[in-house]
């Protein structure tokens, strides 16, 4: 836990720390089409708690847009039901943008997948404006586990029906799914052990109470890098920064286990075009500065930031690949 927390402190230090770090000349132009936007608070709904990594993307984008515009955007954390809550208000908020959401991989793409009554549907209810970044996952297990590769891993679990197990942040999470992907990929059989949470997860596979898990680079890194687990793949097509001796998902002969955390910014469905256009123009600016970029990718993530039909195709392909593993696993709404 007391790495969890240093790292936590090193985000808010980070978040805190946006206002000293160069950024390009104030535009003071707004959009030809819309010259009265914005007139008023922006309002940027984050569905996690502050000290997480969706807050400080939202603070980023709401620092970067006042300091680039004079626009004034303020955070807004709303947490409750992984994100339900937050994105159902925002679903049904005035489409005039000023307001905002910054949503996420389970928002998006998984939660209307395996929950029975939704209060609202990602695709219709929203109208995207850009795809800003992801973290990948990456697999770590206990290090008494004698494998050092994934097919060593596999092979272990082949020899020994029924011992690993698997632990997640809860159903339906990146975690929960990734594991499924990994059983799907491999063949082998593992037990899933749902946590409320990533931290109690990690800390029980570092115990030895569970095998493995699926965790986010920026969560993981620092218990990799001491030791603690062992990483044996990132569920990326390319390595990443925050940990570049550990192979790619494809590198280790399972390239149809990919997937992690990811967030893009989107707007209730029916917010003007030229609005959304200079949100994501103004978004995009935020992440110009090389010294932010570089920070956020050492701890794990990459940046996209392109345009809204971008955003629609990835949540589209999102959709289909935790779809397919929640049909294959046998996963029920509830």
């Amino acid at each position: 836990m007391t790495t969890r927390r240093h790292a936590l402190r090193a985000t808010l230090a980070l978040a805190a720390g946006l206002a000293v770090v160069g950024v390009p000349a104030a535009s003071q132009a707004q959009d030809s089409a819309k010259p009265d936007y914005p007139k008023q608070v922006i309002k940027l709904v984050v569905p996690t708690p502050p000290g997480g990594m969706a807050d400080l993307l939202g603070r980023v984008i709401a620092q970067k847009i006042q300091e680039n515009t004079k626009a004034t955007v303020i955070v807004e954390n709303k947490t409750g039901a992984a994100g339900l809550i937050a994105a159902d208000m925002v679903a049904k908020s005035p489409p005039d943008g000023y307001t905002i959401f910054l949503t996420y991989h389970a928002t998006a793409s998984i939660l209307h997948l395996i929950t029975a009554k939704m209060s609202y549907d990602p695709v219709k209810d929203f109208v995207p404006i850009t795809y800003v970044a992801i973290a990948p996952n990456v697999l770590i297990i206990n290090p008494d586990i004698p494998a050092k590769t994934v097919q060593e891993l596999v092979a272990y679990g082949k020899a020994n029906p029924g011992k690993l197990s698997f632990a997640s942040q809860g159903k339906g999470t990146t975690g929960h799914l990734g594991g499924e992907m990994f059983k799907q990929a491999t063949g082998i059989e593992m037990t899933h052990v749902p946590y409320r949470g990533a931290a109690p997860a990690l800390q029980d596979v570092i115990g030895g109470q569970v095998s493995m898990m699926f965790d986010i680079v920026p969560l993981a890194r620092e218990h990799v890098r001491s030791g603690k687990v062992r990483a044996l793949a990132v569920t990326s097509p390319e390595r990443v920064a925050a940990l570049p001796d550990v192979p790619t998902t494809t590198e280790a002969g399972i390239p149809q286990v990919q997937g992690g955390a990811w967030w893009g910014l989107v707007a209730p469905a029916g917010t003007p075009k030229p609005i959304v256009d200079w949100l994501n123009a103004e978004t995009r600016k935020a992440f110009e500065s090389k010294e932010v970029r570089d920070r956020l990718t050492e701890q794990g993530l990459t940046f996209f930031l392109g345009s809204p039909e971008q955003l629609a195709e990835h949540q589209k392909k999102e959709t289909e690949r935790w779809g397919a593993v929640i049909e294959k696993a046998g996963i029920k709404p509830e």
